[in-house]
C-alpha cells in the first residue's frame, strides 16, 4: 500500500507525518505534488506546523506602526499575533494571548495604545511584553515577572517585519541585509499604505504560490498585467530575446548612472532579489504605463526604474517601482481556502487625489489578482478528481514552479524531523 493510501486511512497525526514524508520522497522531481498536498486537511495541519509555524514570514511593513504605541495584528492558523512599535522604535512580536487565561490581548486589526491592556480582566503590559498590573486580587506573593507576553521572533529590514513562530528559525540575516540594500533607495520608513485588498480563493496555498511562480498562462489570462511586465527574471532566462537583453542593457545603464541596486541576488530558492525593465515606454504598472504617483519614492529621480521583485517563500512576491510598491502576502486558511493581501505603497507625503488616484493606482493587480483566482480555483476543482495525478512542469516556462516545489519538499522534510528521518538518510546517502 504505498503512502496516499496511508493517508486516506484516517491516520493519527503521526502516521500521517511519516506518509508525507515519504511522499515527499517518493515524489516525481519537475512533477506536481500528489493529491493529498492539495486537498487533504491533515496535511494541512502539518503544512502550518512544519512551514507556516517555522519559517520566516512577512507580518507586515514597518510605516504601518510608524510611532511608538502603533500595533498591528495577524492570524497565522490558529495563533493570533501582535506586532508593535516600542520605545526608541523597537519592533517587538507577541502572541496575542493574555497570560491570566488566555484571551485575545488586541482585537482590532490596527491601532494605537499607551500600554497592552487586555479587556477581559484589565491585566495590562507595557510595549516591550512586560506585565505590569495583574490588580491585587492576584495575592501579594504573585510574581509579575513570570507572566509576560510570549514573545515572537522578529526582524526588520529594509521597511519589511519577518517573523517566526520557531524558537530556532532558519538563517536569513544575509538577506535582510541584502535587502536592506537594495530597498535603500525607496526610503520605506517614510512610505504609506495607500490602498490594501484581501481576496479569498478556494485553492490550496502551494496553488496561488504556483500560479505566481510562472508566466506560461499570463498571455491567455492577462492582459492588464502585459501592458506593462516583461515575463523575464534575467538575462540568462533560456527564453529571453536579444531585444530584451538590450533593453536590460540599456536600462542598467541608467540604474548605475544614480547607483541603484539592480544585479539579481538568490539565496537558495527561498529568496531572490532582480531588478527587471518593464516593457519600452512604460515606468509602472497602470493600465497605461505611466506613472501611478506622481511623487516618486525616497531618493529616486528616475521613474524609469522597471519593476524590482522580491519573493519570499513560502508566501510573499512584491514589485517595486519608482513611484509605488505592491507587497503581496499568502495566508493558509484551510486545505482548500487560502487569503491573499495586497499592499500598495506610496510615499508618505504623497496627496491622495492630487499624486495619486486609488482605483487607478490597484486597477492592473486587483484584475489580475482575480484572474489568478479564478485559475487557482479551477485548479483545485480538477485537482479534487479522482482523475488527478501529478502532472509534468515545463523546465522552462516553470522553472519557478520547480524551484518552490523543491524548496517546499525540502523545507517540510527537514522540519518534520523524526518523522522525516528515514527519507532524509536515504538522501544523503
Amino acid at each position: 500500500m504505498d503512502a496516499t493510501s496511508n493517508l486516506s486511512l484516517g491516520d493519527p497525526l503521526e502516521a500521517a507525518r511519516k506518509a508525507t514524508a515519504e511522499m515527499l520522497q517518493g515524489r516525481e522531481p519537475n512533477f506536481s505534488l500528489p493529491q493529498p498536498f492539495y486537498s487533504d486537511e491533515r496535511l494541512f495541519q502539518i503544512d502550518m506546523q512544519e512551514i507556516f509555524h517555522k519559517e520566516w514570514l512577512i507580518a507586515g511593513m514597518t510605516c504601518e506602526i510608524p510611532a511608538k504605541g502603533n500595533f498591528m495584528t495577524l492570524q497565522i492558523g490558529s495563533n493570533p499575533i501582535l506586532v508593535v512599535r516600542g520605545a526608541e522604535g523597537v519592533v517587538h512580536a507577541f502572541h496575542n494571548v493574555c497570560r491570566h487565561r488566555g484571551s485575545r490581548l488586541c482585537t482590532s486589526e490596527k491601532g494605537k495604545v499607551a500600554k497592552l491592556v487586555c479587556p477581559y480582566h484589565q491585566w495590562t503590559y507595557e510595549l516591550d511584553g512586560r506585565l505590569l498590573f495583574a490588580g491585587t486580587e492576584m495575592g501579594t506573593d504573585f510574581d509579575l515577572n513570570q507572566y509576560g507576553l510570549k514573545p515572537v521572533q522578529c526582524k526588520t529590514a529594509g521597511g519589511y517585519i519577518f517573523i517566526s513562530l520557531a524558537e530556532n528559525p532558519p538563517a536569513i540575516d544575509d538577506f535582510l541585509a541584502t535587502l536592506s540594500h537594495y530597498m535603500e533607495p525607496y526610503d520605506m520608513e517614510n512610505t504609506k499604505v495607500a490602498v490594501q485588498s484581501t481576496l479569498v480563493e478556494k485553492a490550496n496555498w502551494k496553488l496561488v504560490l504556483e500560479n505566481n511562480r510562472e508566466c506560461y498562462h499570463c498571455n491567455g489570462s492577462h492582459p492588464e498585467l502585459l501592458n506593462t511586465l516583461l515575463e523575464w527574471d534575467d538575462v540568462t532566462d533560456p527564453r529571453a530575446s536579444q531585444a530584451f537583453k538590450d533593453h536590460v542593457a540599456e536600462s542598467a545603464a541608467k540604474w548605475d548612472a544614480e547607483q541603484i541596486p539592480y544585479a539579481h541576488a538568490s539565496f537558495g530558492l527561498r529568496n531572490r532579489i532582480v531588478r527587471m525593465p518593464l516593457l519600452k515606454g512604460t515606468v509602472s504598472m497602470t493600465m497605461d504605463g505611466k506613472q501611478g504617483c506622481q511623487k516618486l519614492m525616497g531618493r529616486i529621480k528616475n521613474p524609469e526604474l522597471g519593476s524590482m521583485r522580491i519573493l519570499h517563500l513560502p508566501h510573499s512576491w512584491n514589485h517595486c517601482m519608482g513611484d509605488h510598491v505592491i507587497v503581496f502576502t499568502v495566508w493558509p486558511i484551510s486545505a482548500q481556502e487560502t487569503m491573499v493581501t495586497t499592499k500598495w505603497l506610496v510615499h508618505k507625503d504623497a496627496v491622495e487625489g492630487v499624486d495619486y488616484d486609488v482605483a487607478r493606482l490597484r486597477q492592473v493587480w486587483d484584475a489580475t489578482n482575480d484572474q489568478d483566482r479564478r485559475l487557482a480555483e479551477e485548479n483545485q476543482r480538477g485537482i479534487n478528481s479522482t482523475a488527478y495525478q501529478p502532472g509534468p512542469y515545463s523546465k522552462t516556462y516553470e522553472f519557478g514552479v520547480v524551484n518552490f516545489i523543491d524548496w517546499y519538499s525540502e523545507r517540510m522534510l527537514n522540519n518534520l524531523g523524526s518523522a522525516a528521518a528515514p527519507y532524509l538518510r536515504q538522501i544523503n546517502t
